[in-house]
């Protein structure tokens, strides 16, 4: 059955809209008029739009999570021989939400004669571009199972660099919000009250000292507008990322910090090595490729760089010539590429270079990691120190006017 979505007219004239399952058009046109309906359009629909607009919009997402397991199952249950359209219905029931609603639309679709393909293509945001060319070019070669399993490595390394990179970020910022916690409740509670003291026993406060003092009555006067203009501050600045041109920038910003640019451009290198190398090991032409490739690169600006190169080398071939003009590919990784082309195996030296740069890439994140967060400690350790000589120099000062 498939799913349809109308709309009619009643007997009393009145419009309604709805949904309904039907083996065909004809069958669906059968059913409203046995209901009294004049039908005005009928078109196929997605399985979601059988949920009302509030339960869809609370619908759970699609993780890749999800992806990587309907992919592992769907890839064992066709190894053992199961046909597709019955793997799909097993499946179905293994997950909930959106996900099982874009399923059940899909075994629609293969029971209609449509491809796995064209059927996962009608849904980019869960399915991308490599996931379906690669399932087009599985059920061409009549190795989709193989090429799922492939998916699904695929889908599992992208998952784990991407969680390795989130982590690098995570720490630093949690060290850093408490520490504006800490260094706000020494400042705004305990300087402010030592001063009072010491100024109540008629003693010249250190300039660090009236200097912090200052620096906690402008906290405490303002701290609304204050509160206020971060908010601000911080939605502009995310709303300004967000765009071509603020995401440009900072992925230019990215490549200047040395260690940062390292992990940026090795992110690149095994981006564009393991999926080059899956997708010509799939049967993937080396132009249509070198399209999907590009698409994947997170930094803009060496995207642009790798479309120059991908223009070069459609036109002239020599893959390894050009990628090492791009100044972002080692020279290891260079000449694994040519020997590869020399070879005839050049999916496999892609595939090489991925792994090999992937333990270099995990190592660079780590490394970052330390960076970032010694760097906050240092940060840290400036500003209590300045918050500690403010206390600990009156108190001196005493020491020395009763000697």
């Amino acid at each position: 059955m498939a799913l349809y979505a109308y709309e009619a007219f009643s007997k009393g004239g009145k419009q309604v809209q709805g949904v309904l399952d039907a083996s065909s058009l004809t069958s669906a046109k059968e059913q409203l008029s046995r209901q009294g309906l004049f039908p005005i359009s009928i078109v196929a629909a997605t399985q979601e739009a059988r949920y009302g607009f509030f339960k869809r919009l609370f619908m759970r997402g699609v993780s890749v999570k999800d992806k990587i397991i309907f992919s592992k199952q769907l890839a064992i249950l066709l190894k053992s021989g199961v046909p597709l359209l019955q793997a799909f219905e097993l499946l179905i029931d293994q997950f909930k939400g959106r996900f099982q609603a874009i399923l059940i639309s899909i075994k629609d679709e293969l029971k209609e004669g449509t491809s796995l393909a064209d059927a996962l293509i009608k849904y980019p945001k869960v399915f991308d571009t490599i996931y379906v060319q690669l399932v087009r070019a599985g059920e061409a070669s009549g190795q989709l199972e193989a090429i799922l399993e492939r998916l699904n490595e695929y889908l599992e390394r992208r998952e784990v660099v991407k969680k390795k990179l989130k982590d690098a970020m995570f720490m630093p910022m949690v060290q850093l919000v408490l520490a504006v916690i800490i260094t706000t409740g020494l400042l705004v509670k305990v300087v402010p009250q030592m001063a009072e003291v010491f100024s109540g026993m008629g003693q010249e406060l250190p300039g660090i000292t009236k200097a912090m003092v200052n620096i906690a009555d402008f906290i405490k006067s303002h701290y609304i507008g204050l509160i206020l203009s971060i908010i601000t501050s911080m939605s502009l600045f995310f709303y300004w990322r967000s765009t071509p041109t603020g995401a440009r920038k900072i992925d230019e910003i990215k490549l200047k910090i040395p260690l940062v640019s390292y992990v940026t451009k090795t992110n690149a290198v095994v981006q564009f090595s393991y999926t080059l190398g899956m997708l010509l090991e799939g049967g993937v032409n080396l132009s249509q490729a070198l399209d999907i490739v590009v698409g994947v690169i997170d930094n803009r600006t060496l995207a642009d760089t790798l479309n120059e190169a991908r223009d070069k080398i459609v036109k002239q071939g020599n893959i390894s010539q050009y990628l090492k003009q791009t100044n972002i590919f080692p020279p290891i990784a260079t000449h694994l590429i040519n020997t590869g082309e020399q070879t005839g195996e050049l999916d496999k030296m892609l595939l090489l270079v991925a792994k090999n740069y992937e333990t270099e890439l995990a190592e660079a994140i780590d490394k970052l990691t330390s960076a970032l967060s010694l760097g906050m400690l240092v940060v840290v350790g400036i500003v209590i120190l300045c918050i500690i000589l403010a206390i600990a120099l009156p108190m001196f000062s005493m020491g020395d006017m009763k000697l």
